[in-house]
């Protein structure tokens, strides 16, 4: 009798251990693709700009947060840079785990606006291309930083 009593606690500790081990790879895969953000069909956002011949190309005037924790904010620019982080003193604050504290930053340049990440430890992504040097945004194409996704509307 007792060695089946040993037999079902050896079993039974055996199913916890597996259930531990299965419960941290589904922590991790969550970890996985929550870094690498939503995913994007490219038909939908061009990553080159529109150019309109004959005619003047639209001018961002709103940078506008489309998913995440602040989805529906909407800041107008005008022809300071846009700090975005989770510090205190960003123009765009975020409230998001998987941002830095400064992590990326907008920037104008004549007509078009530059996306440059500030040395964040996610990356900060524009259609799903990790940006690393100061790089245009095309209106309309997301740019991820962390969870929150942002675009720039005319």
């Amino acid at each position: 009798m007792q060695a089946l009593v040993l037999q079902l606690t050896r079993g039974g500790f055996l199913l916890l251990l597996w259930l531990l081990v299965w419960a941290v790879l589904r922590v991790l895969r969550t970890d996985v693709y929550a870094a690498s953000g939503s995913r994007f069909s490219s038909a939908r956002y061009p990553v080159k700009p529109a150019r309109i011949s004959g005619r003047r190309a639209k001018v961002a005037k709103h940078l506008v947060v489309t998913q995440g924790a602040l989805a529906g904010t909407r800041i107008t620019l005008g022809t300071q840079p846009v700090l975005i982080g989770r510090a205190d003193d960003s123009t765009l604050v975020l409230t998001d785990d998987y941002s830095s504290a400064r992590h990326a930053r907008l920037s104008p340049r004549g007509s078009e606006w530059y996306v440059e990440d500030l040395g964040s430890t996610n990356g900060t992504y524009l259609d799903r291309v990790k940006v690393t040097t100061a790089t245009p945004v095309p209106l309309g194409t997301p740019v991820r930083i962390g969870k929150t996704v942002i675009e720039l509307r005319s």
